[in-house]
């Protein structure tokens, strides 16, 4: 199951990573910048259609079949719902961001909420199987779709809707596919007001969660669009997209099968330690060599891939390489309160990132510009993975020396390595006047980033280095099974925190 995940969200990434870099060739800032100012509005709602329910769901030990039809009926009347209401409020957004094609995107993309309401019953009932054939399936296609009918449409001049198209062909995709690999279907069990009521009352914490979370990116959006304009807010979009992949890598290869791995485990005090502080360990080993790489080449490799009028997605990105590092804490930390039901913790979270995330930028924008924004984000994220690591410690059964001693010492290793490959970036090799050789150079940076940094790991975080190389020895042995080895038995799953 590890080896398919890797390879699978591997694909994926370098699919979404080719597809970024056409349609920056292809399209503008403000073009982009306009796709964003106009999926705002669905982006919100979109956490009314059943996110908690999807969560509770995946928690669930009885019932399953009662529960998943009542979630499927309750997500779908809610998407009918969202989409008549995002078509309505479509006006306000062209009236926000002043501009009219901004609107008529909003409208555009409102049926999209449709779709993604016939999603969550499937997503659930594959986690809960840690379904391998999703992850090699499902996110490869959604990702290929998208490229495929995003790109076409560009390089054909569609502009802004190329983008549009790219999100409707990729969600029909999302939905056929989850629905090909999931066997349950609606009418095996009866919508239950109970179980509802259940359902709901679990995963109320985290849908105020994910609507914090989207009303802070709301208002990102709507503060850059007004104060630096749809130019910039274009610039944002391609810098957070290019920072958050160290994010999605946590999220797809890790908070996906830890949730229904910490429920299984929260009967075991001991395990559950155990498996968190080991899922901590190597999150933030992740997180923080990615971040950091990015702190020494993100602006030149922006520049070589993007080309010059992307610069400063550049320079954001390295604003916002903290949003990484405390994404990281952040993943682990939620899904171990999830996973132990406890999920009313989440309230503290909720209330500090988007407080907290409103506050900052408001107060960085004017001064700063797109770097405080980009600011406002990675200090946001670092100090909500303090709190969600403080608020997960009494539930797992951590210490604060505990978590410091999993996260601290591997911290302090990528900016050893960090301060080795800046300044031989900046100082000597100057990737960006080299064209496209300079990704040579960028790759030069990057081998002599990784042995220092894994000989720093060695020295400070020699637990974190032994598991990695674990990890890396299992990846590889499942990845090529030897000749006398049964391939079955070559590709048995192991335990899914374990294994990790």
């Amino acid at each position: 199951m590890a080896a398919a995940s890797a390879v699978a969200l591997v694909i994926g990434e370098l699919i979404t990573l080719g597809q970024t870099v056409a349609l920056a060739r292809l399209l503008t800032p403000a073009q982009v910048g306009l796709f964003v100012a106009g999926g705002v509005l669905t982006t919100f709602i979109g956490n009314f259609m059943g996110g908690g329910l999807r969560s509770g769901l995946v928690h669930r030990d009885r019932d399953l079949d009662d529960a998943a039809a009542t979630v499927f009926w309750a997500t779908l009347g809610t998407g009918v719902l969202m989409t008549l209401l995002a078509l309505a409020v479509a006006p306000l957004i062209g009236h926000v961001f002043r501009s009219h094609t901004a609107g008529l995107v909003a409208a555009a993309m409102s049926g999209g909420l449709i779709l993604y309401s016939l999603t969550n019953v499937p997503e659930a009932l594959l986690q809960r199987q840690f379904s391998v054939r999703r992850r090699l399936v499902v996110g490869p296609a959604v990702a290929a779709s998208y490229a495929v009918v995003a790109v076409g449409a560009a390089a054909l001049g569609l502009g802004v809707w190329s983008m549009v198209l790219g999100s409707y062909a990729s969600a029909l995709v999302w939905v056929v596919t989850l629905w090909l690999l999931c066997d349950w279907r609606p009418w095996w069990g009866r919508p239950s007001y109970r179980i509802w009521r259940e359902l709901a009352g679990f995963g109320f914490p985290l849908v105020l969660g994910m609507i914090g979370d989207r009303a802070q990116k709301a208002v990102q959006a709507v503060a850059t669009g007004r104060v630096l304009g749809a130019g910039d807010l274009g610039l944002l979009r391609y810098g957070e997209r290019m920072a958050r992949i160290p994010t999605m890598v946590l999220v797809e290869g890790g908070s996906i099968s830890l949730f229904p791995a910490f429920t299984r485990l929260a009967a075991d005090p001991q395990r559950f330690r155990s498996g968190y502080l080991r899922a901590l360990r190597l999150a933030v080993a992740v997180a923080a060599g990615m971040a950091a790489m990015l702190v020494a080449v993100g602006v030149p490799l922006v520049v070589i891939v993007l080309g010059e009028e992307w610069r400063e997605a550049g320079v954001v990105l390295v604003a916002m390489t903290g949003l990484a590092l405390g994404k990281s804490v952040i993943t682990v930390s939620e899904e171990a309160i999830k996973g132990s039901g406890r999920t009313r913790l989440l309230h503290w979270y909720t209330l500090t990132e988007t407080s907290l995330s409103i506050v900052l930028l408001l107060v960085l924008i004017r001064p700063l510009g797109l770097v405080g924004v980009g600011l406002s984000i990675s200090l946001t994220a670092v100090v909500c993975g303090v709190l969600v690591a403080a608020l997960a410690g009494p539930v797992v059964g951590v210490s604060p020396r505990q978590a410091l001693g999993a996260t601290v010492p591997t911290i302090a290793s990528s900016l050893v390595a960090c301060a080795v490959a800046a300044p031989l970036e900046h100082l000597l090799l100057h990737s960006e006047r080299m064209g496209a050789w300079g990704l040579a150079t960028i790759a030069l940076d990057g081998t002599v980033f990784l042995l220092v940094y894994v000989g720093a790991l060695r020295v400070l975080a020699p637990t974190v280095f032994r598991e990695l190389a674990v990890l890396v020895c299992v990846l590889w042995r499942r990845m090529t099974p030897s000749r006398g080895t049964p391939q079955h038995a070559a590709a048995a799953p192991g335990g899914p925190v374990g294994s990790r």
